[in-house]
């Protein structure tokens, strides 16, 4: 009876063992704007502690945890909800931002229509920001909000928003994505959606001037990003989010239509999910290369030699919080390469064997020092790369045929040669010595 008191804690602490924690640790520093209260965003903070994460709280200008000390990060993951900060502690800025990012420290930034360090540093991952105080605005579907608060369809295909299916409910700004292949696109601006400094519209030719000038042309339809990830290649993971209050309890509960509830509630936690490295992680655990019908790798290789080439790959399991075989890839090459590709090859899964990638191929006629390479990227998976270097070699003097098929012309040609010579020889010989027998004999007589 006296550890009924106690029952409802323990059945908590036993549900976050058994939800899945991220892949490269579970604790989280969130930096807390002092004009947001921690308990408007509790639907959000609390499903990360339900799946396992330890939330440590600080305001940006606090300057203890610090979120890095000596070069070693404090915690695996920084949420900054801290849109309209201007001034932070000495420990959070651009350049210690970055630098947390190197050193495989997962971050989850959210942007409001202010200029604030944080804007400035969104530049740096090719986000192209429209002018301050200017939000995205939509006016469609008509509804009772302002046409600053909108709600934005999420599409089914989107691997990263697994979970997601109602609408979102959003209010902030939005960007442009610049170039970069290392961006991550997971919440796009509706097409009818524009930047402006009022929700009247009354601003908006002077929107346009400022775009114009600026040479970034409209701020306006579905090539706006709402929501960016940024994958480096370490392998870490920043995501950007226009604005704030996508994951606050107001919009967790705020219905799209009658009777119908929003999917922020879950979308804020994909998103948390695949910043914070929970989800679509992949690595390569082993590569091996063997000549067919051995089993042994080899330290180098014979020009036409037969080759078989296996990659071992496993995903990070959510559920069971453990690495697993992943078999799910279809798209994976091989390539075979001495400064440019000499084979490029598909790298499919093996039936049978989870996890398993192989192929077979022929070694390239040309001797040199070449590598084995994956480098596989795809928007919103891990970067898989691999690369083993080996040399070919010509045969050896003792590892050419005895015989070749292609020589046979030659062969005959020499051999005939051979025989007509000894046979003009000793006809020759022959010959001569009759002769001189003949001689001799008359001679005599």
């Amino acid at each position: 009876m006296m550890l009924l008191p106690w029952l409802p804690f323990l059945l908590l602490n036993f549900a976050a063992m058994l939800h899945a924690k991220s892949s490269t640790g579970d604790s989280v520093l969130v930096v807390l704007e002092p004009s947001l209260d921690q308990s408007n965003f509790s639907v959000f903070f609390d499903g990360l502690r339900a799946r396992g994460y330890e939330l440590t709280f600080r305001a940006p200008k606090a300057l203890t945890p610090t979120i890095i000390k000596d070069d070693v990060p404090s915690f695996s993951h920084v949420i900054l909800f801290a849109p309209e900060t201007k001034s932070f502690a000495q420990d959070i800025t651009p350049q210690s931002l970055v630098q947390l990012l190197s050193l495989k420290t997962n971050l989850l930034i959210a942007l409001s229509p202010k200029q604030t360090p944080l804007s400035s540093l969104a530049a740096e991952f090719s986000l192209v920001l429209p002018p301050p105080g200017t939000p995205a605005v939509s006016h469609f579907p008509e509804r009772d909000t302002p046409a600053s608060i909108f709600p934005v369809d999420v599409s089914a295909s989107n691997s990263i928003l697994s979970s997601t299916k109602a609408p979102v409910w959003y209010s902030g700004i939005s960007h442009s994505l610049g170039n970069n292949p290392l961006l991550v696109p997971i919440l796009r601006a509706p097409v009818e959606s524009f930047a402006t400094d009022s929700s009247d519209d009354s601003g908006a030719p002077s929107i346009v001037d400022a775009a114009e000038k600026g040479g970034e042309g409209l701020w306006a339809g579905g090539n706006m990003g709402l929501v960016t990830g940024f994958q480096a290649t370490t392998g870490a993971r920043i995501t950007w989010v226009g604005g704030v209050s996508v994951f606050s309890n107001e919009f967790a509960n705020k219905e799209v239509s009658k009777g119908k509830a929003s999917g922020n509630a879950a979308f804020s936690q994909d998103v948390a999910a695949w910043t914070f490295q929970e989800s679509l992680v992949l690595r390569i655990d082993e590569t091996t290369h063997h000549k067919v019908n051995e089993s042994t790798s080899l330290s180098q290789y014979t020009t036409n030699d037969v080759v078989t080439y296996t990659a071992r790959i496993s995903g990070w399991d959510s559920g069971k919080a453990q690495w697993s075989p992943y078999s799910g890839l279809k798209d994976m090459q091989l390539e075979f390469t001495m400064l440019d590709p000499h084979i490029r090859t598909a790298l499919p899964p093996v039936k049978g064997s989870p996890g398993t990638y192989s192929t077979t191929f022929r070694v390239p006629d040309r001797h040199g020092v070449f590598k084995f390479v994956i480098d596989y990227k795809r928007k919103g998976l891990t970067h898989l790369q691999s690369s083993t270097t080996v040399p070919v070699v010509p045969p050896r003097h003792d590892g050419y045929p005895r015989f070749l098929s292609a020589a046979w012309p030659y062969y005959v040609g020499a051999i005939s040669t051979s025989i007509g010579f000894i046979l003009f020889s000793t006809i020759w010989l022959a010959g001569d010595v009759r002769e001189m027998k003949k001689g001799k004999t008359s001679k005599t007589e």
